[in-house]
């Protein structure tokens, strides 16, 4: 299909990528190889694209990082296609609508793949990152990219907090986990974990 990308692949998942919107947004498919059902991860942008790869991928659900605007674009389309959609208690507030919220450590299941959700909040309230269980990935939003956090100068953000956020992600993963953020391309924690006192003295 046009635009999606094959980022990975093992005997149990597949992930895919389509970049879409006029921020260059990720969207990540995650696909169960034993049942063929997938989950989506923000529905940003570009709706007509994303529910061709929803029917493509049968994806059952959506996930999402966060509230901000080119993350949920494509909301009200997954939803009026019956697709629920589910974002983090604390930015529930910033859209129209939704079917589920999520809190830390939800277990989310996709046939026999379990996506573990981590509150991670500073770039905004209610910030999650998605880890895939059984294999080294993680999908982290707006929360980290190669070379930083993220952007915490908008409403809800504070540096103090996503900085805290980083430490819990950097406690809890080992340095060969691969992490896809919101935008750009991925790296991994061990590449980014050295870095995070420069992060905090330079204030960004």
């Amino acid at each position: 299909m046009e635009k999606v990308e094959l980022l990975w692949s093992s005997e149990i998942a597949a992930i895919r990528r389509l970049v879409v919107g006029p921020l260059s947004n990720n969207v990540f498919i995650i696909t169960c190889r034993q049942s063929d059902e997938s989950v989506l991860i923000d529905a940003a942008n570009e709706a007509e694209l994303l529910l061709e790869a929803a029917s493509t991928f049968k994806v059952k659900k959506v996930v999402t990082t966060h509230g901000h605007w080119d993350h949920i674009g494509a909301v009200e389309e997954f939803r009026a296609a019956q697709i629920p959609v589910m974002v983090g208690e604390g930015d529930k507030s910033m859209l129209s609508s939704y079917d589920e919220t999520i809190v830390d450590q939800d277990l989310i299941r996709c046939g026999s793949l379990r996506i573990r959700a981590h509150h991670t909040p500073g770039h905004t309230p209610g910030s999650t990152c998605f880890s895939l269980l059984s294999t080294p990935l993680l999908f982290t939003g707006d929360t980290l990219f190669p070379g930083g956090p993220g952007n915490t100068t908008f409403e809800g953000g504070d540096f103090t907090t996503i900085i805290t956020s980083l430490e819990k992600l950097y406690a809890k993963f080992d340095d060969e986990t691969i992490f896809w953020p919101g935008h750009g391309d991925s790296s991994t924690i061990g590449t980014e974990r050295p870095h995070l006192a420069e992060w905090i003295e330079r204030g960004w």
